[in-house]
């Protein structure tokens, strides 16, 4: 019976520490648009349409999330990338033109987290799923 009474604290505290380390579902983020980049994502991936950039300590390489509150562009993400100006709360839109990501300017929105994301291997095996609509 002791050892059945300190297996369950054992789980239950175990549980606890991981609902309490988990990320928030729903956050308010800044968001801004980058266009076509020369070098490959942190994932080693090509940006594309579906794609952001975010700090990998708030949204890990991987993470599926779903972005509303944007002019014209609430959808669905796969974070593949990570720069040098995306700290914290910020993800970066990728869009496929200069003048389009200039427009979108800095914007309040909220991002829920789909799927936390595993990493480097995870958002390329994501990735290879999306389909490129090209223009």
């Amino acid at each position: 019976m002791h050892k059945t009474v300190l297996l369950m604290a054992v789980m239950y505290g175990s549980l606890l520490a991981q609902v309490r380390s988990a990320p928030p579902r729903v956050m308010v983020m800044e968001a801004t648009a980058f266009a076509r980049a020369v070098a490959p994502t942190a994932a080693g991936t090509e940006a594309h349409e579906g794609t952001v950039a975010a700090d990998p300590a708030v949204l890990p390489l991987g993470t599926r999330i779903r972005v509303t509150g944007t002019t014209g562009y609430d959808g669905y993400y796969l974070v593949t990338d990570t720069g040098s100006a995306v700290k914290g709360a910020h993800i970066d839109i990728y869009l496929p033109s200069t003048a389009e990501a200039k427009q979108f300017g800095t914007q309040k929105v909220r991002v829920e987290i789909r799927q936390i994301g595993k990493g480097k291997a995870d958002a390329q095996k994501k990735d290879a799923a999306i389909p490129v609509v090209r223009k």
